[in-house]
């Protein structure tokens, strides 16, 4: 079976790469820049004539769509561009595999919810209500893409980091390292998520055609809840656990930096995040039979691999 990725130098599609080495299925990973050292396709997302091609040239069955525009702030002044990423690019994927019979997994987002005080993990089928234009785009997208009568898999998922790009593991791990002292948001709650968790339960899943017969949304995080702060707490713990001379002369002494709870207000912000995003997983463990690492266990291992590097 032949399986296109979008957004394949991202850090989901980066784990995607990883996971699907030794594949029966043939992986074809895409997306609008090159990496050095990376085969990449090239393919605007945002063109459906462009979809529509590489699917047929390549006799694409599955599209795994992990491109996105995820920048939460800015996207409230780039609302056209967001929507043009998050809502209209998911749709020309959605069309051009329903032409094919093909399936289409999308990535979606906790932020799809917070408008209204939750206070119990959100299932699948609540009612979405974000809070601004990147989740209101991500919710689109969701909604297009089961518009189109495509076979899909939809997957939410939050607070998404991994050893590649930009992410708040790395830029903790930086700053604890570098400042005396750090405030952290704790009236924001929810679950972080390893890219590599997500991409290997997706991996397992189209490997396995656990897909058949189950199409729908889903919720994946790493099992757990936590604050901010409280994730940073556990960033810097685990980072002092693992120094040793020689990380600490590569990535410095983390012990030493005061982290400090703060509220939301403090940090002043165009978009109101979600105050209670905790996905319930309950659905995708029990569909796929997928077991869900607890996110402190899955945070040690992504800072050790960064360590090693």
């Amino acid at each position: 079976m032949n399986i296109l990725v979008t957004g394949a130098n991202g850090q989901l599609g980066s784990e995607m790469r990883i996971v699907s080495k030794g594949s029966k299925d043939r992986y074809i990973f895409t997306d609008v820049v090159e990496v050095e050292g990376q085969e990449t396709t090239l393919l605007d997302i945002t063109n459906l004539d462009a979809v529509r091609n590489i699917v047929r040239e390549q006799d694409v069955r599955v599209i795994v769509n992990c491109a996105a525009y995820t920048n939460v702030d800015k996207a409230e002044t780039d609302r056209d561009l967001c929507e043009l990423l998050n809502a209209k690019a998911p749709e020309n994927l959605a069309v051009a595999m329903k032409e094919v019979g093909g399936l289409l997994v999308h990535i979606s987002t906790d932020y799809v919810f917070g408008g209204d005080p939750y206070n119990t993990p959100c299932r699948e089928d609540q009612k979405g209500t974000p809070t601004g234009v990147y989740g209101l785009t991500k919710l689109h997208g969701e909604q297009n893409i089961i518009g189109s009568g495509v076979d899909y898999l939809i997957f939410r998922t939050a607070w998404l980091y991994s050893e590649f790009g930009r992410n708040f593991v790395k830029t903790m791990l930086n700053l604890t390292a570098t400042r005396p002292q750090l405030k952290v948001v704790f009236d924001q709650t929810g679950t972080p998520t390893y890219a590599l968790d997500l991409a290997s339960a997706i991996c397992d899943i189209l490997e396995n055609r656990k897909f058949e017969g189950n199409t729908g949304v889903y919720h994946y995080s790493n099992e757990g809840v936590c604050s901010w702060f409280d994730f940073t707490k556990m960033i810097q713990q685990i980072a002092v656990e693992l120094e040793t001379p020689e990380t600490a002369e590569n990535f410095g002494t983390h012990g030493a930096c005061e982290v400090l709870p703060c509220h939301s207000d403090e940090f002043p912000s165009p978009v109101k995040r979600p105050a209670y995003s905790v996905l319930d997983k309950t659905k995708v463990k029990r569909v796929f039979g997928i077991s869900v690492p607890y996110w402190t266990d899955s945070l040690k291992k992504c800072i050790n691999n960064l360590k090693q590097k």
